[in-house]
Formats: structure tokens, sequence, C-alpha cells
């Protein structure tokens, strides 16, 4: 519902605010800044086109204009404040870096502080704005809900949610069938379905009664339509499924599918691989070129044998690959059966540092330029640990539709290290599937940027 309106408030919202950025940062320019050479205004372009990137970025991986947020005035608000303070961060970190040219403190001061003002200000005629839209008659969705029952309710909550322009008016359902207090009147009994419409004005009737159930919701389809009043059934399929379900259509054939996943459609898919291949070629020609070398001397003068630690894992569709890592272990006839641990006595000192700091981690850019791997997904597991795992968790080999990932979303929640019990594993595996449902490039995006951040922060489970 109203999801190509929300797109155009989305848009609308990120101009607005762009605008106000660009504004803000052009009269601390004309009040703050004297005449410059051609070079300083190089420098000054280069921050301006900073502050704009960078706004547009956090906005985007930390969803300040998301659906769920913007409907929400005090989500929208305080996602806001968030973000502004990380973008000040950024502003802050890109003028030490930028050392060439001394930047006036008030031009700093008064592009960072009247952003600040104007978003307030934004946020504001936002909320006066989308409370006039809801007053407004020709704009307000009233709905009525046919059917009191658990359905009815949850569908309720959700259109709550939902915000906007919408208004639930009340239920109709015969009164015979109430047995507890309910949130909205129960305004006609179904007779009197297309009347009570009609009074109230409604726009949207939702039946959560099917016709199968009572086949007087055929006739009252008809009238409605004949009454300019939309008709929609809202089926009950938790008789046979305990979870949401997504519909798609070949042709007028409903197709009902357990989860959404977006990875399945080629074009997101080429989207993934091109990231992958874009991101790891950069790192292996800027980073690896001479951090293998480095490293690899490390680990040598330290422990004899091998530089890179190649071990049998799980990928996608249940192939199984070798996934490469900095040995950070002494030679051991344990390694393709038992994890690490904390204190693990097989880790060299080298090997500890490489751990903690997640480096030992970087060859599997080599994997990744090779299609055995993503930058996102699921961490791979070794063979053993799969079947093992699988035996214990439900749903634990739906992840492995996707390729595995040097990185992913449990990961960023705090989900690495060693697993030992159950619930780590099972908590890992939600964490998984809630990827696989939910894939963007923006939340791949969003993803790496909180891996990096982790990597300079310090990981408490990097060990």
């Amino acid at each position: 519902m109203n999801k190509q309106f929300k797109q155009y408030l989305q848009l609308l919202l990120i101009f607005l605010d762009v605008i106000l950025l660009n504004t803000s940062y052009l009269i601390a320019s004309l009040f703050f800044v004297k005449t410059q050479t051609i070079g300083e205004i190089n420098y000054y372009l280069l921050f301006w086109f900073s502050l704009n990137i960078s706004w547009i970025l956090l906005s985007l991986i930390f969803g300040v204009y998301s659906g769920k947020i913007i409907v929400d005035f005090e989500s929208f608000t305080k996602r806001t404040g968030q973000v502004y303070i990380l973008w000040v961060v950024f502003c802050l970190f890109h003028l030490v870096i930028v050392r060439e040219v001394s930047f006036p403190r008030s031009f700093i001061f008064f592009s960072i502080s009247n952003f600040a003002v104007a978003l307030i200000i934004n946020r504001f005629i936002y909320f006066i704005v989308k409370h006039y839209v809801r007053i407004k008659h020709h704009w307000d969705n009233k709905i009525l809900i046919l059917g009191f029952n658990d359905t009815s309710k949850k569908l309720a909550s959700y259109l709550e949610e939902e915000g906007l322009n919408i208004e639930l008016v009340g239920f109709i359902e015969d009164e015979g069938n109430i047995h507890e207090l309910t949130n909205y009147p129960i305004v006609a009994n179904i007779n009197d379905t297309i009347k009570i419409a009609k009074e109230l004005s409604v726009n949207e009737i939702f039946s959560t009664i099917t016709p199968e159930q009572n086949d007087y919701v055929y006739t009252l389809m008809n009238e409605a339509e004949n009454k300019c009043v939309r008709f929609k059934v809202v089926p009950n399929l938790s008789v046979f499924l305990s979870k949401p379900v997504v519909v798609d259509y070949i042709r007028d054939l409903p197709i009902l599918a357990l989860r959404s996943d977006p990875l399945e459609d080629v074009a997101n898919r080429v989207k993934k691989r091109v990231l992958d291949i874009i991101v790891s070629s950069l790192v292996i020609l800027f980073i690896l070129s001479w951090l293998i070398p480095i490293i690899g001397i490390l680990i040598f003068l330290e422990s004899k044998g091998p530089i890179f630690f190649a071990q049998l894992r799980t990928g996608k569709n249940l192939e199984p690959f070798y996934c490469l890592k900095f040995r950070s272990m002494k030679i051991n006839k344990d390694s393709d059966l038992k994890q690490a641990t904390k204190n693990d006595s097989r880790v060299t000192r080298v090997g500890a540092f490489l751990r903690k700091t997640s480096l030992d981690e970087f060859p599997q850019f080599i994997n990744v330029l090779k299609g055995d791997m993503s930058l996102v997904g699921p961490r791979p597991h070794m063979v053993k640990h799969t079947d093992d795992f699988s035996k214990v968790v439900d749903h634990y080999m739906l992840r492995q539709f996707l390729k595995p990932g040097i990185t992913g979303w449990a990961q960023i929640n705090g989900y690495r290290g060693e697993i030992a019990s159950a619930d780590q594993i099972k908590d890992r595996v939600s964490s998984d599937l809630w990827y696989l449902e939910h894939w963007t490039v923006w939340l791949d995006l969003r993803i790496i940027f909180l891996t990096v951040f982790k990597v300079f922060t310090g990981d408490k489970n990097a060990y």
C-alpha cells in the first residue's frame, strides 16, 4: 500500500535535505570565505563534494529515508540526529586529512551548524505537512475490516504502522461473534456493510472472511465495486503456513513461496557479482600485492610451513571449495576438525595479531574474484561442521542458497568466533536467513562499511 507514494516521499526528502545542505554551505562561503587562489578553490570544491556524498551515503546506509522510518516522526527525527553526528565526524576527519589549505573555523562551524538548524526546520515542516495531508478528506484513505478474528486484529495493527494517510474506521462483524473488547468500534453487521461504508465515506474494505467461508462475500465484492469502494480479500494461511509467504505470479496463476529470495533474480546476481569483482580486484591490486610478502615473511620466520592455509569448506549449493586464509596456527592434525578457541595453544603470536585484526581473512578476496565466495554472505563452515549443524538447526541448509561471504549480517551483529552452543549457531543461521530474504546492494555496502568500522574499533569475538 502506498508504495509509490512512499518512494516519491523518500526522493523528495532526500532532495530537500541535499538542497538545505548546499544552501548552508553557500551561505557560509559567502560570509566567511575570502578571495581564493585556483588551488584553494579546488580544495573547497572537494570539501563541498565530500559533504554531499558523505551525507547521502550515510543516510542510505543507515536508512534515514527508509519507508518504516519516515512514517513515524519520532523515529525519523531520531535517526536523522544519529546520522548527522556521524556526518559531522566524517567532515572533521576530512578536514584533518586535507591540510593543504586552512579552512576558516567560522566557515566550518556555520556550514555544519546551519545544516543542523535546517534539518530541524525541515523535519517540523514535514510533520506539519504530514498532519495536514492526513486531515484532508480527499487524501484520507478510510478503511473498514470485514470480520473480527486473529487475522483482522493483525491486519489492524499493520495498518496502524503503515501510517501516512490511512484511517481505520472499524470492524464489520455480527455482535454475537464478539467476545472481547476491540481497539476499534464494531460499526455494523455483515448485511449492512455497503450501507455503512457509504455513510462513513469508506474507500476500501478488507475482508478477512473468504468467499469459501461465507458466499455472501461474493455479493459484497460486486456491490462494493458498483459503489466505487475497493474490496480486497485477506486469506488466512496460518492453517498451512506459520510465517509470511511471498506471492508471485506465472500469468494468472498465483505462486506462494515460503520466503523472499532477491538473489534468485539474475539481474540482482549480476549486480552482486559486479560489486564483488570490482572490490576484490582493487583489494588484490592495491593491498594484497604488498601485504602478502610482508605477512608471508612474518609467518615463515615464526613458524615453518606454508604462508596460506587452504581449508575445504561448504559453498553455494553445497559445492565444496578451498577457503584461503593467512596461516595463523602451527601445523596441526586437528585444523580441519576443531575450531579455534580463546587462548588456543595452536595460534602463533603473528597469528594472534592476524586473527585479532581480521587480516588473516584477506586472502579470501582471491576466493571472491574466482567466484567461490562473495564479499557479503554467510560465513563458510568446515564440511564436517555443515553436516553437524544441519542436524541441530532447522532450515540450516537454506543458507547454502547463497555464496559464502568474507563478512555477513551475522558477523556485524556480533555472531562470529567460536560456536560453543546450539543457540549460537541458531542465532547465526537466523541472521543469515534474514540477509537472504532482504538482500539489496545497499545492504551489502552497509555491511561492508560496518565491517571496516568493527575492524578499526575491535571485536571481542575475534581470536
